[in-house]
């Protein structure tokens, strides 16, 4: 005949002893220090967003990442049979959502890694090294947006006034490439990347007054071209 279950044998079960165990402070205090963090990692994401949409959802993420994976080392932490199970469970997690910009997957591992290293208990390691992180991607990203690069798109009638429209740029930007070029008949797509000497603009008003050229527009974008 089995034995039945105790409410006696429920209260001194190894589970509640190690609820009991586990010290409530800590949890708070790691928990609050990784939202300051995940918060600050926000901040930094977006001020350096450079991106032609930005989404708050993905920033958000960056603060329930920090949260979420401190929660996850402190109890790992404190029990070795759940840091086994734990390895096992997320060993099965497969992500589907992909990451469009490759400095996203920055901040995500910046995020796991703040909450690993509070989770441990590190909490110097966790503050100093992500203030270092903020800065130096705070630093870099001012100076990238001080070369920013424009996409002119420009519809003409042949090859002369292509040549033409090549010169201009030659003499009037820093930087220049050919993306693409699409011939039709009679008409001809340029696509370039162009970098500009200064502020001016002007030698659009330039390019669209000449004979042949039905349309001449610079946009900004971010860097990123999809052939």
């Amino acid at each position: 005949m089995a034995e039945q279950l105790t409410f006696n044998d429920i209260l001194s079960s190894n589970l509640l002893t190690t609820v009991t165990s586990f010290s409530l402070t800590d949890m708070i205090i790691a928990m609050g220090l990784a939202f300051v963090l995940g918060l600050f990692i926000f901040f930094v994401y977006k001020q350096t967003y450079s991106g032609v949409m930005y989404s708050s959802g993905f920033g958000i993420s960056l603060i329930a990442m920090a949260l979420i994976t401190t929660m996850i080392i402190i109890a790992i932490g404190s029990n070795i049979i759940l840091s086994l199970g734990m390895v096992g469970a997320l060993s099965i997690v497969r992500f589907r959502s992909a990451v469009k910009d490759p400095m996203d997957i920055t901040y995500l591992f910046w995020a796991i890694s703040a909450g690993i290293v509070l989770g441990a208990g590190l909490i110097p390691l966790a503050f100093f090294g992500s203030i270092a992180i903020g800065v130096f991607l705070l630093v870099f990203s001012r100076k990238k947006s001080r070369d920013q690069p424009f996409i002119l798109v420009v519809d003409c009638d042949g090859d002369a006034t292509e040549k033409k429209i090549m010169d201009i740029l030659s003499l009037s930007v820093k930087k220049l490439v050919l993306r693409s070029k699409t011939v039709r008949t009679g008409s001809v797509e340029l696509t370039v990347e162009v970098r500009l000497a200064g502020e001016t603009s002007e030698f659009i008003n330039r390019i669209a007054t000449l004979p042949g050229v039905s349309s001449a527009v610079l946009v900004t974008y971010n860097g990123e071209y999809l052939t």
